[in-house]
């Protein structure tokens, strides 16, 4: 029945106020999906960033930015369409894709960055 589901598990919400509390020395790595409304592809990679989330749980920062309510964030990464993943590691972004980008692609990548923190510490 509905009174049994579990609380739904979505990606953090960030802002030009809080991007810096979140991210910065965060020691894991940091997927950030930039979107906007009204955006078709955005509203299919937002439940995969969700379910990211989720899967990921303390291991990495997942989290999402609307573009139009933040646009210094927008601005700081030289966003030119929605959607763009960001991965930062080490306070570097270091892999950015715009468009549609598989799940396992993501996954992927994101394991690669965990196992190399781990490695580091």
């Amino acid at each position: 029945m509905f009174w049994k589901r579990k609380p739904k598990i979505v990606a953090l919400e960030l802002s030009d106020d809080n991007f810096n509390e979140h991210v910065g020395g965060a020691g894991k790595p940091v997927l950030v999906d930039f979107w906007g409304h009204g955006c078709g592809p955005c509203k299919v990679m937002g439940p995969i960033v969700d379910e990211l989330a989720r899967e990921y749980g303390d291991r990495a920062v997942i989290a999402k930015v609307n573009t139009a309510y933040n646009p210094k964030l927008a601005q700081y990464f030289q966003i030119r369409s929605v959607p763009t993943i960001v991965i930062i590691n080490q306070d570097k972004m270091v892999e950015r894709w715009s468009g549609l980008v598989p799940k396992p692609n993501l996954e992927e990548y994101l394991d690669h960055y965990i196992a190399q923190n781990s490695e580091e510490a």
